[in-house]
């Protein structure tokens, strides 16, 4: 038991414009990026700092997030010892079902007060610094290509090497279309990947996916919807590109049936998906026993949850795909972090400051926040 106790919850709802549209296999992502930032104020004057960054056609809604958080885990945190992140994110299951959001963003801000309070990174918090730096990953995914690839080259240039397209949300030629393209631009030194968000019927996505290794992609990611996985060991079996399960695994519990069934060869690893670092962690744990690699995904973020998602990649040998943590960076028009989030020669990197290393700018929150619930 420590010292420490958590004597203010508040939550803001956020609404920060984004630098084009994305589109994905499962919908688009225009206009504005919604997010909801907790912070936590303690007896001892620390303060952490959480993220939730909800997409309603993937994880859960701002709505429902800002709710778990503003009435569900609040009376949960008030008066908590922030020491016992366990115990409350038990109680979190206990108290509200889903908003693995939520979750994550209140595990943040309890590791980051933790972090401060022993004067250490949130990295040594969860078993120690494995890598110091994380190669990241551009999601190519602006419908209008032409200007994804002038970004991609300037990215190129900056030091990335790692370029992720979307695919299946413009028909099966338009993505061998696209992918001509981009590989035509990009230099062969950059290592191209494919997601399609669900975005393939499975009937015919082996045919089709043959037509893609063409490419020779480091692995396709979840070409087919997330609830037919014996579907998806079947195109793991068919195929040579390596698949990566991304929205079916959510859970612990996912990745168990994953290895069961041997439905992928990797899996992509998001906090927002499992409810936080140490949820992650546990996925990759399972994942690396069946000799499945980790990706460190993300959804629609500030740099507050991306610094989340890197302290948990930092300290996680089997999460070893790079991370694609570039909206803070590249898609967001301004982030929340007073120093701009970490990206140098292609790579985040590590900050070695308490907690989750990183300074919120309140004037700046203040000004995107659309609703203050405290």
């Amino acid at each position: 038991m420590s010292d420490i106790h958590v004597t203010g919850v508040s939550v803001y709802i956020t609404r920060i414009p984004v630098r084009a549209v994305h589109s994905h296999g499962i919908g688009d992502f225009a206009g504005h990026s919604h997010n909801v930032i907790l912070r936590l104020d303690t007896d001892a004057g620390i303060v952490g700092w959480g993220d939730a960054a909800p997409w309603a056609v993937f994880t859960g809604t701002v709505e429902a997030n800002a709710a778990a958080l503003h009435t569900y885990l609040r009376p949960l945190l008030i008066g908590a010892d922030p020491f016992r992140v366990e115990w409350l994110l038990a109680q979190a299951d206990r108290t509200v079902v889903h908003c693995t959001e939520a979750k994550a963003a209140m595990e943040m801000a309890l590791l980051d007060i933790i972090g401060k309070a022993l004067k250490t990174p949130v990295y040594n918090l969860l078993g120690g610094l494995v890598r110091a730096e994380i190669p990241l990953s551009f999601s190519i995914a602006n419908p209008d290509l032409a200007a994804d690839l002038e970004l991609a080259q300037q990215l190129h240039r900056d030091g990335l090497r790692l370029f992720k397209i979307k695919t299946g949300f413009a028909g099966h030629r338009e993505d061998l279309l696209r992918l001509e393209k981009l590989r035509r631009t990009i230099p062969e030194d950059a290592e191209l990947r494919i997601d399609y968000n669900q975005g393939m019927e499975p009937w015919d996505a082996i045919r089709r996916l043959r037509d893609i290794e063409s490419f020779k992609p480091t692995f396709i990611e979840q070409p087919i919807p997330a609830a037919y996985v014996e579907a998806l060991a079947e195109i793991t079996r068919a195929i040579d590109t390596p698949i990566m399960a991304d929205e079916a695994v959510f859970t612990p519990e996912d990745a168990v049936r994953l290895v069961r069934l041997q439905a992928a060869d990797l899996v992509s690893i998001k906090i927002m998906k499992c409810g936080g670092m140490l949820r992650g962690k546990q996925i990759a744990a399972i994942a690396g026993a069946a000799g499945i690699a980790g990706y460190g995904g993300d959804m629609f973020e500030t740099g507050i949850s991306h610094m989340a998602g890197a302290h948990m990649i930092a300290a996680t040998p089997n999460i070893s795909l790079g991370c694609e943590f570039y909206q803070a960076t590249y898609y967001l028009q301004e982030d929340l972090l007073a120093e701009p989030f970490p990206v140098r020669n292609g790579k985040v990197v590590l900050p070695a400051g308490p907690g989750l290393g990183i300074t919120v700018d309140e004037d700046r929150l203040r000004k995107y926040t659309v609703q203050t619930l405290s």
